[in-house]
């Protein structure tokens, strides 16, 4: 099968887009997704994502981690909203739809401003958190995320029994100052550290809002490998968030074809 793909990266988080609204490549199953996302044999990337027909919203995005497992990724449906507006959807105000439902989206220049679902529970887990950001996060807050061995420490966390069947991703999160965080994000579905992991960046500041009984609307900058992201959000009652945004760039990086 030839494809046609572009090739967009949010903050170093990297996908292969496909644009499936006229089904073309419903055939492009996990083997190919593999493939296609292997690094050495394939194009190389953190997930693919097609782009699909949907019968009420602009598109439906549909996500592969980079081993054909499927879930919602930030940076993803991010990078998604710039490339649907390459192909002449108009996404300067959108409404799309992802694993975990409705979404929406604005897009200025090359800045996408992701609305994502709203938190209702962070649980404790001695001095760590885990909650869903649209995939399941497990945050430890560290003294100096450079020092941290994240694919030993964060593979260990993810294998753990209590995570081992639908897996977890791992973030190791120092705190800079009231207004910044510096994430790295172990994830499940890719198996590494990525450059940024945009659900993973937003369940960060929600754990610090929680942490530090934030009771006001924020906006919280936040330093990855790959660059830096904003989450803006609003705390309800305790533990649970409500008008959180991820914000950051969607980069256009390249495109071609393949044969798979």
């Amino acid at each position: 099968m030839n494809i046609h793909f572009y090739k967009y990266q949010g903050t170093g988080n990297d996908f292969v887009m496909l644009d499936n609204r006229n089904g073309n490549y419903d055939a492009v199953g996990i083997k190919e997704i593999q493939k296609i996302c292997d690094r050495r044999f394939g194009i190389g990337a953190d997930g693919l994502i097609k782009i699909n027909a949907h019968p009420t919203l602009a598109f439906e995005m549909d996500y592969y981690n980079s081993d054909g497992s499927k879930s919602f990724c930030g940076n993803g449906a991010r990078c998604t909203v710039a490339f649907a507006n390459l192909l002449g959807i108009n996404c300067d105000s959108v409404h799309f739809w992802a694993i975990d439902g409705q979404h929406s989206a604005t897009l200025t220049e090359q800045k996408v401003a992701l609305v994502m679902k709203d938190v209702h529970e962070i649980h404790e887990i001695k001095q760590d958190f885990l909650l869903h950001t649209g995939s399941p996060h497990y945050i430890e807050f560290v003294e100096n995320t450079e020092q941290v061995d994240v694919f030993t420490r964060g593979r260990a966390i993810r294998d753990q029994e209590t995570f081992k069947l639908e897996g977890v991703n791992v973030n190791f999160v120092q705190i800079i100052n009231e207004n910044e965080l510096y994430v790295r994000t172990y994830e499940r579905g890719v198996e590494d550290e990525t450059l940024s992991c945009g659900t993973g960046v937003t369940a960060a500041v929600l754990a610090f809002a929680y942490k530090n009984k934030i009771e006001n609307s924020r906006t919280i900058n936040v330093k990855t490998l790959g660059g830096l992201l904003e989450v803006s959000f609003l705390p309800k009652v305790r533990g649970k968030f409500e008008e959180i945004q991820l914000i950051g760039p969607a980069i256009h990086v390249f495109k071609g074809e393949i044969n798979v």
